[in-house]
C-alpha cells in the first residue's frame, strides 16, 4: 500500500499538458482531484521543488497525454550523494528524481541505428488497482576511437572559492588527464575567469599538447565570480573557431556561486540560448560543497547541454577520462517524449519529476521547440504512476520519442506501447530487478524532497535497497541502501 501513496500513486501528474489543462478549465471542466501530499519543506531559497499545476496528478478524461524535453542530467543525485555523505539533509528544491534515476545504469537495448530504441514496462503496485509504468530510451553507444572530431572549449572558474575544498586542483588534475585522452584531430582552447574573463589558449589542436598543459598549470585562485564573463568569453572563442564538421561544445567547470555580472539564472539562460541556436552545446561540471545548483543545471538546459557534478577525483577521472570522450558526438537533437494514455484503462496518472521540462501537447512536433541533446549510449528513464479502472483491460499507453538528425535536422520517431495484461504481477516480486532499482531511486529522491515516498519510510526503502544491492553486482545500488541509511541518521 506504501509504495502507491509514495508515488502519489492515485493517479499522479505528469511532465505536464498545460495547454490541455487551460483549454478544460475555461471550458468549465472539473479539475483532477489532486493527490493528498503533505506540505512542502522549505526550500532554503533553491528552487522550488514542484508547483502544484506540475505535481498534480492527471485524470485521463481530462488530460490524456504527457510530454516532456528528454534530460540526461545527473548533477541532482551526484550533489546529494556529496551532502548525505557529509551528514547533510539536501535541500528540496535541489532534489529532481529524474536525475536520480537517469544517474543510474539500465539494460535497454540499444538501436542499431542512430535513433532510439523505446523500452515500455511496468508492475502493478501491492494496492489494488495501482501500477506503476516505465518508459525506457536509449541510443546507440559509440568507441571514443570512431567519433568525429571535437572543438572543446573550457571555461574554468578560478575565483576565490574554488580555492575552498581543493575544487580547482581537482578541475586541473581532471582537465590534464583529458587531455591525453583526446584525439590528434581535436582542438582546445581555455578560459579562465573569476571578475574578468581571460583566455589562457586560443583554439588549440591537440599536436600541441603541451601548450595546452602548460595554459592548465597556469590557472591559479583569485578574485570574484563573474560567470556571465566567463561564459560569454567561453562562447566567443567557441564562435572564432567553429568547425561545421566537428562536435563545437563549451565546457563550464564551476561551483555556481555567482556574485558578479548578471546572477540569476534567467537573464543569463537567454543569452546562452542565443548561442545554442548556433549548434555550440554547453555541458557544466560542478565542484565543491558549496554549489549553485539552480544556475548551472538551468543554463545547461538552455545550452542544450547535460549538468554533472563531481565531488572526488575519482569521479572527475572517470568523466574526463571515460564518460566525455565517449559521449562527445551527439545521436539527437531536440528529443522530446510523448505518453498517450488509455483513458478506458488509465484513470489518472503522474509522471515523477521532469517537472521543469514539461511541454504542451502540440510541441511534441513543433520542431523549432527546443528538446533535448542526447549522445552515444545514453539512457533516459521516466516512471509513471497510475491509477488504473477496475477490471478494465487493453492498451495501457503508446510511448514515442520524436528527435532531429544533428545534422540534417530532419526529425524522425519511434514508439511503443503496453497493455494492461504485460504488467509484472507485483512490483517486489515479479518485476526486472532495474525496474525495482529505479522505483527505489525514485521514492528515495521523492521523499528527500517530500518527505513522502509512495507511502514507503527509509527503513523500508533501505531494506529494499539492501534485497536488491545482494542480487546485483552494481556498486551503486549498494552506495544507494548504504545513503538511505544516512538520511535516516541525519533526519
Amino acid at each position: 500500500m506504501g509504495l502507491v501513496a509514495l508515488l502519489g500513486l492515485t493517479a499522479c501528474g505528469g511532465g505536464g499538458n498545460q495547454a490541455t489543462s487551460d483549454e478544460n478549465a475555461s471550458a468549465g471542466t472539473a479539475a483532477p482531484r489532486q493527490p493528498a501530499l503533505p506540505e512542502q519543506a522549505e526550500t532554503g531559497g533553491t528552487e522550488a521543488s514542484a508547483s502544484p499545476q506540475e505535481d498534480s496528478e492527471r485524470d485521463t478524461a481530462s488530460a490524456q497525454i504527457s510530454t516532456f524535453a528528454l534530460d540526461v542530467d545527473t548533477a541532482s543525485y551526484g550533489y546529494a550523494r556529496r551532502t548525505l555523505q557529509e551528514g547533510r539533509w539536501p535541500a528540496p528544491g535541489e532534489i529532481r528524481p529524474e536525475e536520480w534515476v537517469n544517474a543510474f545504469r539500465q539494460d535497454y537495448a540499444q538501436p542499431p541505428d542512430d535513433g532510439f530504441t523505446v523500452h515500455v514496462d511496468g508492475a502493478k503496485l501491492p494496492r489494488r488497482d495501482e501500477a506503476v509504468l516505465r518508459v525506457g530510451l536509449q541510443t546507440r553507444a559509440s568507441d571514443s576511437s570512431q567519433r568525429r572530431p571535437a572543438n572543446l572549449t573550457f571555461v574554468v572558474d578560478v575565483s576565490g572559492s574554488m580555492a575552498d575544498d581543493g575544487r580547482l586542483d581537482l578541475v586541473k588534475s581532471a582537465l590534464l588527464k583529458l587531455l591525453d585522452q583526446l584525439a590528434p584531430g581535436d582542438q582546445v582552447s581555455i578560459v579562465a575567469f573569476s571578475e574578468e574573463a581571460e583566455v589562457l589558449a586560443s583554439m588549440t589542436p591537440l599536436t600541441a599538447r603541451e601548450e595546452l598543459r602548460a595554459a592548465v598549470t597556469r590557472l591559479t585562485v583569485s578574485g570574484g565570480t563573474n560567470v556571465e564573463a566567463g561564459v560569454l568569453a567561453g562562447y566567443q572563442e567557441a564562435s572564432k573557431a567553429f568547425r561545421p564538421a566537428a562536435t563545437n561544445r563549451v565546457i563550464l567547470l564551476s561551483d555556481g556561486l555567482a556574485n558578479q555580472g548578471d546572477t540569476v539564472w534567467q537573464s543569463l539562460s537567454g543569452k546562452v540560448r542565443e548561442q545554442a541556436a548556433k549548434q555550440l552545446t554547453l555541458l557544466t561540471v560542478g565542484v565543491g560543497r558549496d554549489y549553485g545548483d539552480e544556475l548551472m543545471e538551468r543554463l545547461a538546459d538552455t545550452g542544450d547541454g547535460m549538468a554533472v557534478y563531481v565531488s572526488t577525483e575519482e569521479e572527475a577521472t572517470r568523466l574526463f577520462t571515460t564518460q566525455l570522450p565517449a559521449t562527445l558526438d551527439l545521436r539527437a537533437r531536440d528529443a522530446k517524449a510523448q505518453v498517450v494514455f488509455n483513458p478506458s484503462v488509465v484513470e489518472s496518472y503522474r509522471l515523477i519529476g521532469y517537472e521543469n521540462r514539461a511541454l504542451a501537447t502540440e510541441e511534441f512536433r513543433d520542431d523549432s521547440r527546443d528538446g533535448g541533446e542526447i549522445g552515444p549510449g545514453h539512457s533516459v528513464t521516466a516512471l509513471y504512476a497510475l491509477k488504473l479502472k477496475p477490471g478494465a483491460d487493453g492498451q495501457l499507453a503508446q510511448a514515442t520519442v520524436r528527435w532531429q538528425d544533428p545534422d540534417t535536422r530532419t526529425a524522425s520517431e519511434s514508439g511503443e506501447s503496453l497493455n494492461s495484461g504485460d504488467l509484472a504481477g507485483g512490483i517486489w516480486t515479479e518485476a526486472p530487478l532495474r525496474l525495482q532499482v529505479d522505483v527505489v531511486v525514485a521514492a528515495f529522491a521523492t521523499y528527500l524532497r517530500d518527505r513522502e515516498a509512495f507511502g514507503l519510510d527509509l527503513p523500508e526503502l533501505r531494506e529494499h535497497a539492501a534485497r536488491l544491492a545482494s542480487t546485483s553486482e552494481d556498486p551503486m545500488v549498494s552506495e544507494l541502501a548504504t545513503l538511505i541509511g544516512r538520511a535516516e541518521s541525519v533526519g
